[in-house]
């Protein structure tokens, strides 16, 4: 495998990988009486199996099953209701990234409060906010921090400027959610059936391959850690099935060129200067005990939970499905709002409105 995976843009290569696929997971089956299912622990792999046709070419063979990967669908109703409630206070900028605008809370959304005149604005890096702080030294500006470990290191340097620059106006309302306690929950429930996981190649970028060995040592599950293209994908698959097939747990790193074994020191370091572990709840499962960072004590200034502490009711319930979906029991076709009452242009549910949501993508590429 490993000198054809060069050449990761060529289509014809893409379809010998994509026979050789399901050749060997047509033999996994022959095997253990059940086609292959991994998960896919990262948003933009749900989307980028989807866009390529992956998804739709291997669902007789292989069962994709897309994880708790988008950061945004991931965070439960609660915050998303108190995100909106920081909007209610005088003399206040609210910047965040442009995924969360249109994420329903239970009495409207931040587009919905932006419409009626809040001054919420949509900024590409969290360092634009304490930019934004400087230039209204009269106004609180908070930045809604959501994210894995992708995001969590440049959440780290926005509160590096401002605390060297000396910022006061400026802080940080943090939700952040890490990659392994969530997996341990996954396998610890038993409640998705997997073989395998296709690890995420952003996020291991900061961790390294080596921080996936509890995957091995304590739950003898292997993982391949993919980039996003779509031989790169075609491969970590067949590297999967492979390693299934030779009942051989292991990590493969499939996505060299950017994932070390020991991940971005300088990323990791930010992320540790910077943050603590704290208990994070999720959509769909509640609180997992220290499965997320929030702002260490020594910076209690820059954090916006301590400057404006805001109290919500509980939310409001749907129909929505997306908890399930998060957990990879139930596929978006069977929430009885998807494609119906839950469209991209009137979301009900995160997965719909995220740009790496599973609904969004089945809606985008899958439907019937």
């Amino acid at each position: 495998m490993e000198p054809i995976l060069k050449e990761v843009q060529d289509a014809g290569l893409g379809q010998s990988l994509l026979r050789e696929v399901i050749r060997l997971a047509d033999r996994f089956k022959e095997k253990y009486g059940h086609p292959p299912a991994y998960m896919e622990v990262c948003g933009s792999h749900t989307h980028a199996l989807a866009r390529t046709g992956i998804k739709r070419a291997l669902k007789d063979h292989v069962r994709l099953i897309s994880g708790p990967g988008c950061p945004v669908c991931v965070t439960d109703q609660k915050t998303i209701d108190a995100m909106i409630a920081l909007t209610e206070g005088e003399n206040r900028i609210i910047c965040t990234f442009g995924d969360m605008l249109r994420i329903p809370g239970s009495k409207g959304s931040l587009l919905k409060a932006k419409t009626e005149g809040k001054d919420i604005r949509v900024v590409y890096s969290p360092s634009d906010s304490v930019r934004i702080a400087k230039e209204n030294p009269d106004n609180e500006v908070i930045f809604l921090g959501v994210g894995f470990e992708t995001t969590i290191p440049v959440l780290g340097i926005a509160l590096k400027e401002a605390w060297e620059d000396g910022v006061k106006n400026f802080s940080m309302w943090v939700t952040t959610k890490l990659v392994e306690p969530v997996v341990r929950y996954l396998l610890d429930s038993g409640e998705a059936k997997l073989d395998g996981f296709l690890l995420p190649g952003h996020v291991s970028v900061v961790l390294g391959k080596n921080q996936y060995s509890y995957l091995v040592d304590e739950y003898g599950v292997p993982g391949v850690i993919s980039g996003f293209e779509m031989n790169e994908m075609l491969s970590s698959i067949y590297l999967l099935i492979e390693l299934g097939l030779k009942e051989e747990a292991k990590i493969i790193n499939n996505y060299k060129s950017v994932v070390k074994d020991e991940g971005n020191p300088q990323a990791l370091t930010i992320m540790e200067t910077f943050f603590t572990p704290n208990d994070e709840a999720w959509r769909g499962i509640g609180v997992i005990p220290k499965s997320g960072l929030d702002i260490r004590e020594e910076y209690r200034s820059l954090n916006a939970k301590i400057r404006f502490p805001v109290t919500v009711g509980e939310p409001i319930k749907t129909k929505c499905r997306c908890g399930e979906i998060i957990r990879g029991l139930v596929g978006p076709e069977d929430c009885p709002l998807f494609g119906k009452a839950c469209t991209p242009m009137k979301p009900i549910g995160p997965c719909m409105v995220s740009s790496e949501g599973s609904c969004s993508a089945h809606y985008k590429y899958l439907r019937e």
